[in-house]
């Protein structure tokens, strides 16, 4: 537990909301942190009605989501928020005053040392045993975007078009953007405190009113012209998400303190459990640890939309999709079966920024470099090293799996039922045994709990792994080429044939 000054510590924005605090019993820079987020969500909907882009310029939506995004800033965390600009503005000099060649590795290196330095600093001189919000949380988020942005620059000015692939060539820049440009995309009120992350060109086409332009392609233009004639509304959307959001804080507030983390590791716990309880206790103290996640990520998604941000074109059905920007599926997190699906739908935009700037450019090894990049921008805490490198061992183990067991359970749905239902438990299982360490944060605490299970899940996952044969990336990457050219080939070698058929038919 932290001392009892801590809080005063940790907390360097404003007082003002202290009563609030003291009536909650809750951390105040945690009380700021709703608070601003409560008022993020009513600025958004005033900067979709009143800031709309058909009544005023994106040089004015740029100026006010800048301001706002700083005060809300400055609000939370007093002059610490300096740490942003200061951070965003020395990677824009980098950007200016380096070549498009090599900027985007530079940015990188900046960046990540930069929140890297804060980060190291807060935990070993400041406050170590909390874990409230501090203000590395947002510098993590710019960091993101930061180099995104490099890269996406980088591939639109640096790289031929012929070597992006499909996904890259929808995000590369083409252009150099100013400075208000960059420092509101970093900035913006509505993402400045808890994300999500989102694509420059993206977050640039929403400002100026067209939010699709760039992600349409030939066969989406009825739902393009559908939303120039009618744009949709999200407050809907924004309801259903801001009740999704409050349940989740209620949850987690009724039962956190129910199934402690700690006691995973408590001496007499240990002694006197059974395995098999110990098993069920584990599994139930970390899913109550999730809601929080649940809570500031999906309450973050409202905001944004809210304002306006996230329209992600139309379902078939018609009805609008405003989850551009989402950051996480709880169903499919708390259903998942495997431990990439888990990962997958948890912390999303975090996910595409890793795959963006290293697992699919990393040569060599993408999973470890993935796993290691995860590690380093999550902060300096030792338990998140541990987490990450248990979670490249369980990633290697689940693929090998599920590329040499599934096959033989999909024969029949029954068989595939009984695989899910076994995959389901096992995925679990190993997403709360990788995470323990993320929670608990120390070293020590975190060996002990992996000695009294006695390393299995690691010895097992390396057997597995070993044992298991699966085929390095770049071969699966041209099996997958090799088999989507041959589909394409034959698809054209069958259009005039059905064209033809076509035709019989109408004459």
């Amino acid at each position: 537990m932290a001392d009892d000054d801590a809080p005063t510590t940790a907390c360097t924005g404003s007082s003002l909301l202290q009563p609030v605090s003291e009536i909650t019993n809750l951390p105040l820079d945690q009380v700021n942190f709703v608070v601003c987020q409560l008022c993020a969500l009513i600025s958004a909907f005033w900067f979709r009605l009143f800031l709309h882009p058909s009544k005023t310029s994106p040089f004015i939506r740029h100026v006010v989501a800048t301001l706002l995004g700083l005060y809300f800033a400055m609000f939370c965390f007093g002059w610490y928020a300096l740490h942003f600009l200061v951070q965003s503005g020395l990677t824009y000099g980098i950007m200016i005053l380096t070549g498009v060649e090599h900027m985007h590795k530079y940015c990188l290196l900046v960046a990540l040392s930069y929140l890297s330095l804060c980060q190291i600093t807060r935990v070993y001189v400041f406050d170590y045993a909390m874990y409230t919000a501090d203000f590395t949380g947002p510098m993590m988020v710019i960091t993101q975007k930061i180099t995104s942005l490099a890269f996406e620059i980088h591939d639109g000015m640096a790289r031929k078009e012929e070597h992006l692939t499909a996904g890259q060539k929808i995000l590369a820049i083409r252009r150099m953007p100013s400075l208000l440009e960059y420092f509101s995309y970093n900035c913006n009120f509505m993402g400045i405190l808890a994300g999500p992350t989102c694509s420059y060109n993206d977050y640039i086409a929403f400002i100026e009113g067209d939010p699709r332009r760039h992600r349409d392609q030939e066969a989406d233009r009825k739902s393009t012209c559908k939303l120039r004639q009618n744009e949709p509304s999200p407050n809907m959307e924004v309801v259903r998400k801001v009740a999704t959001s409050f349940f989740c804080l209620l949850v987690f507030l009724s039962v956190c303190k129910v199934f402690p983390v700690e006691r995973n590791i408590d001496d007499n716990f240990i002694a006197n459990t059974p395995f098999y309880a110990q098993v069920v206790y584990l599994y139930l103290s970390m899913v109550t640890t999730r809601p929080k996640y649940y809570f500031v990520w999906t309450l973050a998604d409202a905001i944004n939309n809210a304002a306006g941000f996230g329209f992600n074109g139309y379902d078939s059905d018609g009805s609008p999709r405003w989850d551009l920007i989402s950051n996480l599926r709880i169903l499919n997190i708390e259903f998942a079966t495997s431990f990439k699906v888990f990962l997958d739908n948890w912390n999303i935009q975090t996910a595409h920024w890793l795959k963006r700037v290293c697992y699919e450019r990393c040569p060599y090894h993408p999973t470890a470099a993935t796993f290691i990049l995860s590690a380093m921008w999550h902060g300096a805490y030792p338990g998140y090293y541990l987490t990450f490198l248990t979670g490249i061992v369980v990633t290697l183990a689940a693929r090998a799996v599920r590329h040499n067991v599934r096959p033989y359970f999909l024969q029949s749905p029954t068989h595939k039922v009984v695989y899910d239902v076994i995959t389901w438990a096992a995925t679990q299982i190993a997403i709360c045994y990788t995470v323990v360490p993320f929670v608990l944060l120390s070293v020590g605490p975190s060996l002990k709990f992996y000695r009294s299970w006695y390393f299995s899940l690691h010895i097992g996952c390396v057997l597995l792994a070993v044992a298991l044969p699966v085929k390095p990336r770049h071969l699966r990457l041209k099996e997958q080429q090799k088999s989507s050219l041959q589909e394409s080939s034959q698809h054209h070698l069958e259009g005039p044939d059905s064209n033809c058929s076509q035709k019989e038919k109408t004459t």
